[in-house]
């Protein structure tokens, strides 16, 4: 069984079968992944529709598509039955859900029937912990603990699976020369990701299975070849998140009306190749495609409007804040004691309470989901602005490396705009929405260095030339982007792959000048629905290329 979160003003969660919602992700082999430089804030704006056109282009050729029942059969690239698979994919795109989905399905027969145990971990509940392989398993399940060596006689039975490798502090022991570091039995006590090491490169267990879940950017830095396979999911496709929202609505009728909408919808409709956003925007629409005393409320038009319908406290906002710069996603009773945040039902509809195990008192505390955290982060300077912690935070979005902070930047770019804010007001009280801290957003905003951005050729150039855009985009200022853009500007795109939401934000830039002197858009592949959605602007452009 899952359980749906609680929502404010209901006693507890929805409960249902996982089979109730599970819709089949695209999963395909990825064994380039070292070369991959994309980071995945990139890939949640172009990968879903991207990764459709090659899986239509493409599922013949290199790309392998593999169903999750076969992430443990023979691999074709690797000519060996794997012992170590490696499933990649960007933030909320399913990689737990397809764990959780991998284990009911061993659970209940229906594959996978050699292993005896399958073992669950998540990184972000053993971050920093030294412990035993054997502690670790009593740990998570104390009903093993006279059973264990038994258990562990016969590791080809066994099934290890670390959850989120990138919600991990510290990187893997997998570099060549380090097997002194290594463990060899399983009362060894190391570091976490020690004993995860050991357990892949076989000095720990030999002949056990070890399934580990990450986002890109924590692939580059691991040893080639220590994975005998490595699978990327790609999300929904179209039919997927159609049929997704006929499972979550589950009126034939409101489903349809609620996709449609959301079709016309182009940013929210791409983004839902992203499970998590797909889920999002069903909660966020339910409201508005149910009527309630025959008035539905209004549907939300941009990603950050999907994030209006919660409350608010300033005191999870900072908590939220802390997490983002500190890269904290499990908060212990004592981030919350000091950020003055006292649980209650109220807040159930985005902070939750993680349990250490069977019969402990212990409890860790996370957001629903890390945008809901990007997105609190965002929404605390806007309420309780401080000028020192404004600045600091703002110090490090500018130093970080291409990727990190990008959907807090979205935010708090979004939050700068009057009609986006409205909806909330009445959410927070008697709090006000700092000017300020608007003063300050727009003004970080207007000193991008455009000329800088559009003078450089190389991909990483052009996808930030892009997030940059993307930004203007949610501040919805058109006197902003005139004045950033200028009135000589030139855009190259060439040979980046432009999705339609890249067009949308495109078009969008174009719509508030008055005119750009050449447009570059060669060998971008945009199909007709980006082709739709920029033709109305192109009479703007001097030159197109």
């Amino acid at each position: 069984m899952m359980i749906e979160n609680k929502t404010p003003g209901k006693s507890e969660g929805q409960t249902f079968s996982i089979t109730n919602r599970y819709v089949e992700l695209k999963v395909i082999s990825d064994h380039h992944f070292r070369k991959q430089t994309h980071q995945e804030h990139e890939a949640l704006a172009a990968a879903g529709e991207l990764n459709e056109y090659r899986l239509q282009r493409r599922i013949k050729g290199e790309l392998e598509r593999i169903a999750p029942d076969r992430l443990f059969r023979w691999c074709f690239q690797s000519h060996c039955l794997p012992l170590s698979v490696m499933v990649s994919g960007v933030a909320g795109v399913g990689k737990t859900t397809l764990v959780q989905k991998f284990i009911f399905d061993w659970a209940t027969g229906k594959h996978y029937q050699k292993f005896a145990f399958v073992f669950f971990f998540k990184f972000r509940e053993v971050n920093e912990q030294k412990m035993s392989l054997e502690s670790l398993i009593c740990q998570t399940y104390p009903h093993l603990r006279d059973k264990l060596p038994r258990v562990l006689e016969d590791p080809e039975k066994l099934l290890f699976i670390f959850d989120g490798l990138d919600e991990s502090k510290t990187d893997l022991k997998l570099r060549r020369g380090g097997s002194h570091e290594l463990c060899m039995n399983p009362g060894d006590v190391k570091p976490v990701t020690v004993i995860v090491a050991s357990l892949l490169k076989q000095t720990l267990l030999k002949g056990c299975s070890v399934l580990l879940t990450s986002r890109p950017s924590k692939l580059t830095s691991l040893e080639p070849g220590v994975f005998h396979r490595v699978a990327s999911i790609v999300g929904f496709l179209s039919k997927e998140r159609e049929r997704y929202f006929s499972m979550f609505f589950g009126d034939e009728r409101v489903s349809r009306e609620a996709f449609a909408y959301v079709r016309d919808s182009q940013v929210l409709y791409t983004l839902c190749y992203n499970p998590s956003y797909c889920w999002i925007t069903c909660t966020a629409l339910k409201p508005c495609f149910i009527a309630r005393a025959g008035r539905p409320q209004p549907a939300p038009k941009t990603v950050t409007q999907l994030f209006r319908m919660r409350d608010t406290l300033i005191s999870v906002g900072w908590l939220a804040e802390y997490g983002i710069t500190d890269r904290t996603l499990v908060f212990q009773p004592h981030h919350l004691q000091v950020a003055n945040v006292v649980f209650s039902p109220f807040l159930t509809g985005f902070l939750v309470e993680n349990p250490q195990a069977e019969g402990s008192s212990q409890v860790t505390y996370s957001f629903l989901h890390l945008t809901i955290q990007e997105f609190f982060a965002a929404l605390v300077h806007y309420l309780d602005y401080k000028e020192d912690k404004f600045r600091d935070t703002m110090a490090k979005v500018r130093s970080c490396k291409e990727g990190d902070y990008e959907i807090f930047s979205c935010f708090l770019a979004g939050l700068s705009h009057p009609a986006t804010r409205m909806p909330l007001e009445k959410y927070v009280g008697q709090l006000k929405f700092s000017a300020e801290a608007t003063h300050k957003v727009i003004g970080w905003l207007s000193k991008t260095n455009y000329e800088e951005l559009q003078s450089r050729e190389d991909p990483e150039g052009k996808r930030r030339l892009m997030n940059i855009l993307n930004l203007l985009f949610e501040s919805r200022n058109s006197q902003l982007v005139r004045d950033v853009v200028g009135k000589d500007a030139h855009m190259d795109f060439s040979e980046l792959y432009l999705m339609p939401v890249d067009c949308t934000v495109l078009a969008y830039v174009l719509s508030c000048c008055e005119e750009i002197q050449r447009l570059t858009l060669d060998s971008c592949f945009i199909q007709n629905e980006g082709l739709e959605r920029l033709r109305p602007e192109l009479h703007k452009v001097r030159e197109l290329r």
